[in-house]
């Protein structure tokens, strides 16, 4: 299909009608997710009035903050077309180390003065260098990412359990750190700010940065960006240390909210932050992924979410209504990607 001004044509030249117009601008625009979250709020409206009430909503926004960061990184290593199964090891290990370091029963800087800021800082550095850990295997090494991130995410969940002593929980952490997860300042949660300002970093990074743009051509073609002078394997490593870095941040307002370091932090939305992703329009092919489309993403998923429990499904059933969800977000890409592919 090709546009002529501001009509579009199909592959013989012929005019498409305004229905079949509207209907494909739609299919490849990036507010097609955010219309089907509003036609299932409505759909389910009447059976459930209070998924529309106040309190479910701001329940809802809490939600979405930490798993847009987490699949903001998720979103950048599918940009270079490999994937991060990672991400929830990396909060987990971060969580436990962190609350370590901070807890007031027994933590290494117990009531010190700067115990909440040097266990943001272990989060952090725990998500770069295994970022680091996976971009090398993949970049230098040439494994497969998938390989690389399953292992990484096996290795790091039981070295969490290990490290708490059988999987017990850290509590008693200091309140400095916990009002991250619940603390505001002019009724704007701190969770919201920060999440704000890591959007508009990664949007500008995207979108304005020579490093965004060896990010698309690297997802797009690898060998045409290494024969243009793109450092392709420093890229590749760049991404997962993001992806890091990102998922670590995440785990800091997980922490903060749980009020306990717990080895098994995220372990259950890992299929969200990728599914997210995916259902945004971020493309498994690599290439192309907008900051507004994940969010739209992990918005429409936390609603499923919450619409299912709301109505009294089962866990199981709310899993396998939402890997249908994805599923069907990933043959989308596909068709869509071919639909591009031939014009």
């Amino acid at each position: 299909m090709t546009e002529v001004g501001n009509v579009l044509t199909n592959s013989s030249g012929e005019t498409l009608s305004r229905p079949a117009q509207a209907l494909r601008w739609l299919f490849f625009s990036d507010y097609l997710v955010l219309a089907l979250t509003f036609v299932y709020v409505g759909a389910l409206w009447p059976f459930v009035p209070e998924i529309v009430s106040l309190s479910n909503l701001v329940d809802i926004f809490l939600q979405v903050l930490p798993l847009f960061i987490a699949a903001l990184g998720v979103m950048i290593v599918l940009m270079v077309a490999q994937i991060d199964l990672s991400a929830t090891s990396i909060m987990a290990m971060g969580c436990v180390v962190g609350a370590s370091i901070m807890t007031s029963e027994g933590g290494y800087l117990a009531g010190s003065p700067i115990a909440a800021a040097a266990a943001i800082g272990a989060f952090i550095a725990i998500g770069l260098l295994i970022g680091l850990l996976n971009g090398v295997c993949t970049a230098v090494f040439e494994m497969p990412s998938f390989l690389v991130t399953l292992t990484t995410m096996m290795f790091f969940s039981g070295s969490a359990v290990w490290y708490t002593d059988s999987g017990s929980s850290i509590g008693s952490l200091p309140s400095a750190f916990l009002a991250l997860g619940y603390g505001g300042i002019g009724g704007l949660p701190y969770a919201a700010i920060i999440t704000v300002a890591l959007a508009v970093a990664v949007h500008v990074g995207l979108t304005r940065t020579v490093f965004g743009r060896w990010l698309q051509a690297v997802g797009l073609n690898p060998s045409a960006a290494a024969i243009s002078g793109v450092p392709v394997r420093r890229v590749v490593i760049g991404a997962f240390m993001f992806s890091g870095l990102l998922s670590s941040l995440a785990a800091i307002i997980y922490t903060a909210r749980l009020e306990a370091g717990t080895p098994i932090l995220g372990q259950r939305i890992l299929l969200d932050m990728i599914g997210a992703a995916v259902i945004g329009g971020v493309s498994l092919f690599g290439g192309k992924g907008k900051v507004i489309g994940v969010l739209f993403g992990v918005l429409f998923l936390s609603v499923v979410d919450n619409g299912l429990q709301l109505l009294g499904l089962s866990l199981s059933s709310v899993y396998a209504i939402k890997g249908g969800v994805i599923l069907f977000a990933a043959v989308t890409d596909a068709v869509r990607h071919n639909l591009m592919a031939r014009g």
